[in-house]
């Protein structure tokens, strides 16, 4: 099994940045790919970044190409979301997610194995 704890969400004005966390442990993190999604009221939870085991390689979300960054630090078992360049459309709830698999290259949300409890971010315009 695997836990994930997330955090860093809360409320920013548009233009502004905000890091998410994400702090796993019940297994060996390094073993497993790790991604964001989120989903906004009404919507389908879509993929937002996702970074290979080893943090050798990521993929984004064209929405959010330039102004996220996700990273990994397997010391401490933690992932993070850099939002930058906040606009209004990224209010959601966003949530961190792990494949046991190593899907990190535009992942479908069932191939992802173990999820967090969300974390609520919202731009305000």
């Amino acid at each position: 099994q695997v836990q994930l704890v997330e955090s860093g969400g809360g409320l920013v004005q548009a233009g502004g940045s905000l890091r998410l966390s994400c702090a796993a442990s019940g297994r060996t993190f390094s073993s497993l790919a790790m991604g964001w999604f989120r989903q906004a009221p009404g919507k389908e939870r879509e993929f937002v970044a996702g970074i290979s085991r080893s943090g050798g390689n990521t993929d984004y979300a064209d929405s959010v190409k330039g102004r996220f960054t996700i990273s990994r630090d397997n010391a401490k078992n933690t992932v993070y979301l850099q939002m930058n360049s906040l606009k209004p459309e990224d209010t959601a709830v966003y949530y961190c997610a792990a494949s046991v698999a190593g899907s990190w290259y535009k992942p479908r949300v069932y191939e992802y194995d173990y999820w967090g409890q969300g974390t609520q971010v919202t731009v305000s315009s």
